[in-house]
């Protein structure tokens, strides 16, 4: 009997969801670590501008390579989407990025990401805002137990001391985090993931250090040793870490993943992220979230959730299959 290519890519499904799960893991996990690795640098007297800016200048220099090379022979493409590059560059990376380290450093890492992680439903209130994309029941219901639930991770019911100017950060990161799944989903540009990923990253990064170097953005870096719950490291080895782990790593396995899984599921499992820095909060700051902000936690998590599946399913051609949508798989804090 003649093996049909349609037969060989049924046979190969399991072992291409085992790799892209695999892949979407351990993205998740690489993206937990940087709230924690970035309020260890702040409080040995780093400043969050500063901070962000070297995480995303080492990202971008080590994904030159891989950049250029899903580039070959499509540069024209680049230059034709600089409009695009710079909003996600401005907007996805050097915004999200910024906002998400101006809020870890007022309060605490897990619930910073919690309040980040409402985008989804920020996305949806836009779409039916702006375009008229009346949200279903489902979608509804979804949002208003994430509503609830950031209720709770902010512990507003039993009056607990708050950040106000945290919240603040952390919810301008939920709106860069909105704009990066809706600059990522447009697919219709013709450039590489991977390409708009490096391309956001050199504007993310040569923008932020131009504010730095005129005064615009406060900078401040330290060469003393960075002090966390378990060790004592030198200052290059959390910048370091933010750049290639939380950064090029993070990104690289996110979009490998988002091809073999789609970015619906990829999306699904980015977020394990939450859980990530959660427990890297809790190993290298102590920072433990109380009883009821673990319930408003578990709120958030399931009304994203539910809104993600009362999303419509866009219809999936022969081309398309067990390819890339166009989103990415996750927020990238």
């Amino acid at each position: 009997m003649t093996t049909m290519t349609h037969d060989a890519a049924v046979a190969d499904a399991p072992s291409r969801f085992g790799a892209g799960l695999l892949l979407a893991l351990v993205s998740a996990t690489a993206f937990g670590t940087s709230g924690a690795l970035a309020r260890g640098l702040i409080e040995s007297g780093w400043s969050p501008g500063a901070a962000v800016t070297l995480r995303i200048l080492v990202a971008a220099a080590v994904l030159v390579v891989p950049v250029a090379l899903s580039l070959r022979g499509r540069w024209r493409t680049l230059l034709q989407n600089a409009r695009l590059v710079t909003g996600y560059g401005v907007g996805a990376v050097a915004g999200a990025q910024l906002c998400y380290f101006q809020a870890v450093a007022r309060m605490d890492v897990g619930m910073a990401l919690l309040i980040e992680y409402t985008a989804p439903v920020a996305v949806v209130l836009w779409l039916w805002l702006r375009r008229g994309e009346r949200p279903g029941a489902l979608t509804l219901a979804g949002a208003a137990v994430a509503a609830l639930g950031l209720v709770l991770v902010l512990d507003l019911l039993s009056g607990g001391s708050l950040d106000p100017v945290g919240v603040l950060w952390a919810l301008g990161a939920m709106v860069g985090a909105a704009s990066y799944f809706l600059l990522s989903a447009d697919d219709s540009s013709g450039l590489p993931p991977l390409a708009l990923v490096g391309g956001g990253l050199v504007v993310a990064g040569t923008g932020l250090g131009l504010a730095c170097l005129v005064g615009i953005l406060p900078w401040a870096a330290s060469t003393s040793d960075v002090t966390f719950a378990v060790a004592t490291v030198p200052w290059w080895a959390p910048v370091v870490a933010l750049g290639v782990l939380a950064g090029a790593v993070s990104y690289l396995t996110g979009v490998a993943a988002a091809r073999r899984l789609g970015s619906r599921l990829a999306s699904f499992i980015a977020l394990t992220e939450v859980l990530a820095a959660l427990a890297f909060a809790a190993l290298l700051l102590n920072q433990v979230p109380s009883a009821v902000q673990l319930l408003g936690g578990a709120g958030v998590l399931a009304g994203v959730v539910l809104v993600k599946l009362g999303e419509p399913r866009p219809p999936i051609t022969p081309e398309e299959g067990g390819a890339v949508a166009g989103a990415l798989p996750v927020a990238g804090s």
